[in-house]
């Protein structure tokens, strides 16, 4: 038990949290209640629906192509998290273990990678797309994604300096190739931090706004993210089903996430120096 003059600076640490927590939370119960107005309540200050509707669900699902849109947004954060952790491995495991002529270069560059705004690449990314004849296809909208594993690659590279090199030295000694001891010693290990950095590519791509819009304009073929748009008509915006299909479209990723938040937490905390 805490001794008693260290309860104030614990009730004090706590109350900080709640109040930063329910700051956060604010938004989200707010747009919870209203997607559960009618139209004439939308406006309304009480976050609490009185009286009750599902009048904006059933809009949503009768008029907005919700599952064609939630199956193209889950299949591109799929494609764009297995591209990512195909090149992310390869990469962290060379970075870390093996000694090539310009290995510190290869790092400066992974380093520059993750200072750079992936949306500084969207021009040229819009231009390779449409030279290929890629927009409103999975190729166009998950390939150029590829741009922003520097992320895993450094998660994943902290990682692996983590291992104790014995482990190394001991594949060595028996024989295995770099590969087998990629395949056989690394990942087996390495299975934690790839579960976080799956989750956390899969809901920033999940969340990804912007180059769905360019890349798949037409609402057959486009994301959740960028779908939402369509209830912001030349008519005016329909708030209600907009923040009927928002929380739909939440309810993924806040799930996956309250899943695995303390392993992508420990990918954070417990990763070995840069």
């Amino acid at each position: 038990m805490p001794a008693f003059d260290r309860w104030p600076r614990l009730i004090g640490r706590h109350a900080v949290l709640l109040l930063t927590a329910a700051v956060m939370l604010l938004p989200l119960v707010w747009a919870l209640g209203s997607s559960f107005k009618p139209s004439t309540t939308i406006f309304d200050m009480s976050p609490v629906p009185l009286p009750a509707s599902l009048e904006n669900y059933r809009t949503v699902f009768s008029a907005f192509p919700l599952w064609r849109m939630l199956l193209n947004t889950f299949v591109t954060a799929a494609g764009v998290t297995a591209l990512q952790v195909l090149v992310a491995v390869p990469a962290a495991y060379a970075l870390t273990q093996l000694t090539f002529r310009g290995q510190r270069f290869a790092l400066g560059l992974v380093a520059v990678a993750l200072l750079v705004p992936v949306q500084s690449l969207i021009i040229p990314a819009f231009l390779m797309i449409s030279h290929l004849g890629w927009r409103d296809t999975y190729p166009g909208l998950i390939v150029p994604q590829l741009s922003g594993c520097a992320l895993a690659v450094v998660l994943l590279r902290n990682h692996l300096r983590a291992l104790p090199p014995n482990l190394f030295h001991a594949a060595a000694l028996d024989g295995a190739t770099a590969g087998e001891t990629l395949r056989f010693v690394v990942l087996p290990l390495l299975r934690p931090a790839l579960s976080a950095v799956v989750l956390l590519v899969f809901i920033n791509t999940w969340n990804e706004y912007l180059w769905p819009t360019l890349a798949a304009p037409s609402p057959k073929h486009t994301t959740i993210q960028a779908g939402l748009a369509l209830f912001l008509n030349q008519e005016g915006p329909e708030y209600g089903p907009l923040l009927a299909a928002s929380i739909l479209a939440t309810v993924p990723v806040v799930a996956v996430y309250l899943v695995a938040s303390r392993r992508i937490a420990d990918a954070f905390l417990h990763a070995g120096p840069g």
